[in-house]
């Protein structure tokens, strides 16, 4: 079973990273958001669930005003040809539907299949906003409680450029 929203933020709870929930009309799209921004604080980002031509999954996290580069992306991370993941391997793999992809959701990645990419730009801001595991809600934490997050996960993001805005 995935890792549900309660079990997130005691999960975040536990390690002392505080956050900030604010329920909000489903965005299944950056777009979908756009009236809500300046309603949550911190950066809005967004989530990008990619396939390798090898068969290797990566999560990106960057800035939902950035425009991402999938041909840029796959040579700084030393893939091959990103392509979007799959609905049902979406799930399978982070345990959330198109719409709800987020960080919080490796989480469900016991097994370590997805690598995590971070803007690096989105890292210098205060705080960012992620869905919590679903797409009705955004969470605000400081950028740096998302690295202790993922260290907390034993995760090791490669931060980079990821695209232009």
């Amino acid at each position: 079973m995935p890792v549900t929203p309660e079990q997130l933020f005691a999960f975040l709870d536990s390690l002392s990273i505080a956050h900030q929930t604010v329920a909000h009309p489903p965005f299944f799209t950056v777009e979908d958001g756009k009236d809500w921004c300046g309603k949550i604080p911190g950066l809005d980002c967004k989530n990008l669930f990619l396939k390798d031509k090898k068969g290797d999954l990566w999560l990106v996290v960057m800035p939902s005003e950035k425009r991402a580069d999938l041909a840029g992306l796959a040579q700084k991370t030393g893939a091959v040809k990103f392509s979007f993941g799959k609905p049902d391997l979406l799930l399978e793999k982070l345990g959330v539907t198109p719409g709800s992809v987020t960080p919080f959701a490796l989480m469900n990645d016991a097994q370590k299949h997805v690598h995590v990419v971070l803007d690096a730009d989105m890292m210098q801001a205060d705080m960012v906003n992620y869905h919590p595991l679903h797409n009705a809600a955004s969470t605000a934490i400081s950028s740096a409680d998302l690295m202790k997050f993922l260290r907390a996960l034993d995760r090791h993001p490669v931060i980079i450029d990821c695209g232009t805005g």
